[in-house]
């Protein structure tokens, strides 16, 4: 199944040592806009990201750059249930489209009966775990090293505990997270979601019929047009198109309009 996705998102997380989700998402957008004597691109979006690293007790956050691109993520959400010395794990996993929607699906699957609900999720480069009162690093940790190792992305993954009565050690509570967590990725099912790139290109309205005609050829979206260019007899032409896509467009772009092209990308 191949879809479609924006990812012209930015988000801004406030760090702090408080393990609620809430706390450390909030979604904003950034504009970006350009302008000198020869040319003017209108409410060009870029993608921003901080690296930004943060830690507490029992939670660890991360941030680095990331670029777009198809991923793999989880089609439907799945739960694999294991017994290890008298205690009950029970995986759930799951898609989540955002770090906005970790807190959704972490009130939706947690057992508030249990004696701990552990998880991690990763969107792109970021992630973040949390042990939930287990020894720090035993818990959360593990099961964001199950979710790297599965090539997925855009996941999050609950294990909830039921204790047995028999304590696991660290060794054994590693194992029991990582494990189970492990297992129930490999169980699920998975889709590939292909990202989409916005492009700017100028050309002259002579040319406006051809570049219409390639772009309807690649599928572009939200085509625009800006005549405020600074330049005589010019134009913007703004859209968007899956990434994988882009290098074909330039080259017939280029081919059929017979002339050097300016190309913008964000």
């Amino acid at each position: 199944m191949i879809i479609e996705e924006n990812r012209f998102q930015i988000f801004n997380r406030n760090r702090c040592p408080q393990m609620q989700v809430s706390n450390l998402i909030s979604p904003y957008h950034c504009y970006h806009h350009v302008h000198n004597h020869q040319h003017r691109i209108s409410s060009s979006l870029f993608l921003l990201r901080s690296m930004v690293t943060a830690t507490s007790s029992n939670s660890t956050v991360s941030a680095t750059s990331t670029s777009g691109g198809a991923f793999t993520t989880i089609a439907e959400r799945v739960s694999l249930e294991r017994d290890v010395k008298k205690s009950k794990f029970i995986a759930i996993a799951g898609h989540i489209p955002d770090e906005r929607s970790a807190q959704s699906f972490l009130s939706e699957v947690q057992d508030p009966r249990a004696t701990h609900n552990c998880w991690a999720y990763k969107v792109g480069n970021q992630y973040r775990s949390n042990d939930d009162g287990e020894p720090s690093g035993t818990a959360g940790k593990p099961i964001h090293s199950a979710i790297e190792n599965s090539g997925l992305d855009r996941v999050m993954v609950v294990v909830v505990r039921h204790f047995g009565g028999i304590k696991l050690g660290t060794g054994g509570l590693v194992r029991a997270y990582g494990g189970v967590a492990t297992e129930c990725l490999k169980n699920a099912p998975t889709r590939l979601i292909k990202s989409q790139v916005r492009m700017g290109v100028e050309v002259s309205f002579d040319l406006l019929g051809v570049v219409y005609h390639q772009l309807q050829a690649f599928k572009a979206e939200d085509i625009k047009q800006d005549y405020e260019t600074g330049k005589d007899g010019i134009t913007m032409v703004s859209f968007k198109i899956s990434f994988d896509q882009v290098e074909g467009l330039e080259e017939a772009l280029k081919t059929n309009c017979s002339r050097n092209l300016v190309f913008y990308k964000h």
